[in-house]
């Protein structure tokens, strides 16, 4: 797992922009919230996958917890993984064409669609029957035309999501940052995420936490979850 260290003039900013507060989103109501597990797939978990190092499969455990908190106390869990088909050289040409070689194109194709080897979610993870799952064609699920993630959430009288998974600074970033501006309150746990390096992890959770999510760790929101829910008992 990650060491998280964030520079302390981050969060001393973020606190400030707060009022003095350290959560901008508080109370949370866990019937208005969801936790948003993104791209715990083959591809990006198994260490040597897309030149993974293995850091993916550390915050499983605390996915799990996550998962299990949320729905013992009336939240929902949402399981989002990526999925891209042939159409996307076209679609997405500026990634598949101009950023990626040829050669990585193919794999991400490959791996990423269904049926790819790539594409199943990580055993080890606690999914079950009642959870969402949700597809997406871009790196964020909120960006318009990549799920339809953000009309099914309203449906469901939810405005608030909680982001975890892989990669801290790709997917999981992507999909906060465009939460907050479609206008739900957004947190990303600081140990619940993954990405490929400790710099990577730590410069993208420092780079969203001054404006657009409030950042804890997987015990400190089981603990706000829990309380919630006894409250409202």
């Amino acid at each position: 797992m990650h060491k998280v260290t964030l520079p302390l003039g981050v969060l001393e900013d973020a606190r400030e922009r707060r009022g003095g507060k350290r959560f901008a989103f508080d109370p949370l109501i866990p019937q208005k919230t969801a936790l948003l597990v993104v791209d715990m797939q083959k591809f990006f978990v198994q260490p040597g996958e897309n030149g993974q190092p293995g850091y993916a499969q550390g915050i499983v455990p605390n996915i799990n917890r996550l998962a299990s908190c949320f729905r013992e106390t009336g939240g929902t869990v949402i399981w989002i993984s990526s999925n891209f088909g042939d159409n996307i050289q076209n679609d997405w040409s500026v990634l598949m064409k101009e950023i990626y070689s040829p050669a990585s194109s193919r794999t991400i194709i490959d791996n990423l669609r269904t049926g790819g080897e790539g594409f199943p979610l990580w055993p080890d993870l606690d999914v079950h029957a009642e959870d969402w799952q949700i597809e997406k064609d871009r790196f964020s699920a909120f960006i318009h035309g990549a799920s339809d993630i953000e009309e099914r959430l309203r449906a469901a009288g939810i405005d608030t999501v909680v982001v975890t998974g892989t990669l801290t600074n790709v997917c999981c970033e992507s999909t906060a940052r465009d939460a907050m501006m479609r206008n739900f309150r957004t947190l990303m746990v600081t140990d619940a995420n993954a990405a490929a390096s400790d710099a990577d992890h730590n410069n993208s959770l420092a780079g969203v936490a001054r404006v657009f999510v409030d950042l804890l760790d997987t015990d400190e929101l089981i603990s706000r979850l829990v309380g919630s829910a006894t409250e409202g008992a």
